[in-house]
């Protein structure tokens, strides 16, 4: 099981990508498997395995992102925001073919 907080290494760093998931959310788990498949650097948050002020905080800035806090949640240069299993929109705002 993955840490609340982290980041992945890869060879595809031209963007700062910002994942916000749940530990347990299967839509979560194929959207990083897909970013980590297509060698994508990011950082990521699982928000269900945070806890108090920390979880506060990041669920306020998720809905500064998304509203309606839906899981996943991805930030991409901290102003394009794509939420759900969108592997299309992806590829499109990550430069991948």
């Amino acid at each position: 099981m993955a840490d609340a907080r982290g980041s992945v290494s890869g060879n595809k760093s031209d963007h700062a990508v910002l994942f916000y998931g749940l530990s347990t959310c299967i839509w979560c788990k194929r959207t990083r498997e897909f970013l980590e498949g297509e060698g994508v650097a990011f950082e990521y948050v699982y928000v269900d395995k945070l806890e108090g002020d920390e979880r506060t905080a990041a669920l306020e800035e998720i809905q500064r992102h998304n509203p309606s806090r839906n899981f996943p949640t991805i930030v991409i240069d901290g102003d394009q925001v794509i939420v759900g299993y969108k592997i299309d929109a992806l590829k499109g705002a990550l430069g991948l073919s």
